[in-house]
């Protein structure tokens, strides 16, 4: 049973990926969800994979090979620090004002949407529209 289920989802997965994106790179929050959801279930069979999905999909801004590669492209930018006197972790809302965003360029697979800043010398990716720390790039 927990082998049919896994082919089910390795059949289904790069489909819904796919369709997320046309040209097929599995990149951004649709690549994590897919890598995820993978490993989850050759680790931990059909419910593996819900969780590896929702997981990979949550850190799915930046991964692999993309994330040395984009520290050092914002280390290029030169793009000044946020001084952030809280805890920085995902989830974090950070202030309306004194925090600049700039877009991620496509070469790293983001999700159009959200746009990317340096608090505490460490590059983070945030949803603009809430100030919401995605992911904090380590």
């Amino acid at each position: 049973m927990k082998k049919l289920a896994l082919a089910a989802m390795l059949t289904v997965i790069p489909a819904l990926v796919f369709a997320q994106n046309p040209q097929g790179a599995q990149g951004g929050a649709a690549g994590g969800a897919a890598a995820g959801a993978v490993g989850g279930a050759i680790v931990g069979g059909p419910v593996g994979a819900v969780v590896g999905g929702v997981g990979g999909a949550v850190a799915g801004g930046i991964v692999g090979d993309n994330t040395p590669r984009f520290r050092e492209y914002v280390v290029e930018q030169r793009v000044p620090s946020y001084s952030y006197e809280e805890e920085l972790r995902v989830g974090t809302v950070l202030p309306q004002r004194g925090v600049v965003y700039h877009r991620v360029p496509a070469e790293f697979g983001v999700r159009k949407e959200y746009r990317y800043t340096v608090v505490n010398d460490r590059p983070v990716l945030v949803e603009p529209r809430t100030r919401r720390v995605i992911q904090v790039i380590e």
